[in-house]
């Protein structure tokens, strides 16, 4: 994940820990402070530091993660069209802004993307996240 806005930690994090699923996040400087802020939970939430993103991503697909991108994009499947994973999954989100990087595209094992009827072009990051991250535990 490429965060913009701490904010979107702490709902995403919660929604990870609803999921029973873990966050991994870059170690930038601010991370820490925004995901101490945002967890709201009675306990330590489950968090990985990636280092480099991009090896971090290459490591878990040749431990045999599938790595999902949330993004807009030509083979993307829809949303009501992802299954619930079967096995490891880890969930790419990019920057709010500008998306997932193009060196991390190429290490998509899949794309979905969530379908708007509204004027928007996507959905803040959080919500996204955490619609993927239900859908993907078969919780919607």
């Amino acid at each position: 994940m490429w965060p913009l806005h701490g904010v979107n930690l702490g709902t995403l994090l919660r929604t990870c820990d609803a999921v029973g699923a873990c966050m991994a996040v870059p170690r930038l400087p601010w991370v820490p402070e925004a995901l101490a802020r945002g967890n709201t939970l009675r306990r330590p939430a489950c968090v990985h530091w990636t280092g480099n993103v991009t090896r971090w991503l290459d490591k878990q697909r040749a431990g045999g993660s599938v790595v999902l991108g949330v993004e807009l994009a030509d083979e993307a499947i829809r949303l009501g069209d992802l299954a619930a994973a079967r096995r490891r999954t880890v969930v790419v989100l990019g920057h709010e802004q500008t998306g997932i990087p193009p060196e991390a595209l190429a290490l998509l094992d899949q794309v979905v993307e969530i379908p708007m009827t509204g004027t928007g072009a996507s959905l803040n990051v959080a919500v996204a996240g955490s619609l993927v991250l239900y859908r993907l535990a078969g919780l919607l």
